[in-house]
């Protein structure tokens, strides 16, 4: 049987992939996200929207929504 050789994770792969944070949308399961104050729109699918945990306005507008449910995992 083959072992698996795990390979420590580059910063270029980590800055590749940003890390995001997903939270249900209890109110429609189809919109587009106005982050207030900004430009920046996200867009909410199957009730789902996810931002960069890098956008401090996005996380602190879900977060402090009572439309907006932060997800585990």
């Amino acid at each position: 049987m083959a072992k698996t050789i795990e390979k420590p994770v580059t910063e270029e792969q980590a800055l590749a992939a940003p890390a995001t944070l997903t939270f249900r949308d209890l109110v429609y399961t189809s919109r587009t996200l106005v982050v207030p104050e900004t430009d920046r729109t996200y867009p909410v699918a199957k009730g789902l929207v996810v931002v960069p945990e890098s956008d401090k306005e996005a996380v602190a507008f879900l977060q402090n929504s009572a439309e907006y449910a932060a997800q585990e995992g």
